[in-house]
């Protein structure tokens, strides 16, 4: 089969939608499949292969982030000069709403055509304004998937539709292979990863609970994985900070290496998650995970089957919940052997087998 899929954030910067396409491309690619991704990026970015520049993007705040878009006469031709020299057999895009490539993919498509939503924001009026604008081109679509039951119900409220969900995939295999590092270890671990500047990420709520954790655990070492301000970062974590690595933004492997290294991935999120994909990757490489109560995020650890919950931007109760697992080893393992079984479920080998299905129901029909 030859399938397009469509992404409409920036390829110079990273977040999980971009990992999202490129792992599913490769996936596909592996099973024979070929696969050509269309994304914006300026033309002087390094890119896979299989991945063409839409043009160049500008910065855009939404959902708490910063998403760079492309939307304009440059974009237009180049989405259409893709359509035309691919031949495809599906065109997969992935949040069709966002105002970009994805959208403008689904304007000039001829062939069948499938999106994912990845959003989870029930309550948006930007949304609510735009459904009337985008529903000639949810029209279009002929199969919808969301990542979650949290972006189904935003998918649902705004634009209708029965979407099927399959969630994001992980490489487990990668992670669960993972080497701790000696040079990273502290007695106790701990981890986080996510963009120091991005105010949902919830680092701020992690480094007002990291004292207390520090003086009920002395040796406490903290990982810090994602770009962004070190220097206000360790402002904010006081006297505390030299317990701290800041690892700045590193390859998949260095990070699947600093989650096995952890005996507790902290995952203080505030709000914009309609998934939680790093929980995943922390519970294959075999940390116990303690997560801020989200909705996306209860649904991933299964209301505190696989993991701990703390209430959400209380960093009171992180350092509470915190300190009472490092302090319980036998609680940690139970979670962690809880976890590693279910992490199966995420695993490219089946996330990418229900979304050919998907492919080959629009084909057909």
């Amino acid at each position: 089969m030859r399938i397009g899929i469509v992404c409409p954030y920036s390829f110079e910067t990273f977040g999980g939608v971009q990992i999202h396409v490129l792992d599913l491309a490769e996936a596909l690619m592996a099973r024979g499949h070929e696969v050509a991704v269309l994304a914006p990026a300026e033309d002087d970015t390094p890119l896979p292969d299989f991945v063409t520049s839409a043009g160049g993007a500008v910065p855009i705040p939404y959902n708490g982030s910063v998403g760079r878009l492309a939307f304009g006469p440059v974009a237009v031709a180049r989405v259409r000069r893709w359509l035309r020299e691919q031949d495809l057999d599906v065109l997969h895009v992935h949040e069709p709403g966002t105002p970009s490539v994805s959208l403008l993919a689904v304007a000039s498509a001829e062939v069948p055509v499938v999106a994912t939503f990845h959003t989870s924001q029930v309550r948006s009026r930007a949304m609510s304004a735009a459904s009337a604008l985008l529903r000639p081109f949810m029209e279009k679509i002929d199969a919808r998937i969301a990542v979650s039951e949290h972006a189904r119900s935003t998918l649902v409220q705004h634009q209708g539709g029965e979407p099927v969900v399959i969630p994001n995939g992980v490489d487990v295999g990668r992670y669960v292979a993972a080497c701790g590092r000696d040079e990273w270890r502290g007695d106790p671990t701990l981890a986080f990863v996510g963009r120091l500047d991005e105010e949902r990420k919830g680092f701020a709520v992690l480094a007002q609970a990291w004292p207390r954790i520090c003086r009920a655990h002395p040796g406490a070492r903290l990982l810090v994985v994602g770009a962004g301000d070190v220097d206000q970062a360790r402002e904010l974590l006081g006297e505390h900070a030299a317990a701290v690595e800041f690892l700045g933004r590193v390859d998949d492997p260095a990070k699947a290496d600093a989650l096995a290294t952890a005996d507790l991935y902290v995952a203080p999120n505030t709000r914009g998650e309609s998934f939680g994909i790093v929980l995943v990757e922390a519970m294959a490489a075999g940390a116990c995970v303690l997560a801020s109560d989200i909705p996306a995020f209860r649904s991933v650890l299964q209301d505190g089957e696989l993991g701990a919950h703390f209430a959400n931007r209380d960093a009171h109760d992180l350092a509470d919940q915190a300190i009472a697992l490092l302090g319980d080893p036998d609680r940690r393992a139970a979670l962690v052997a809880a976890s590693q079984v279910a992490v199966r479920r995420y695993d490219w080998s089946t996330v990418a087998a229900e979304i050919l299905e998907v492919y080959e129901t629009v084909v057909q029909g």
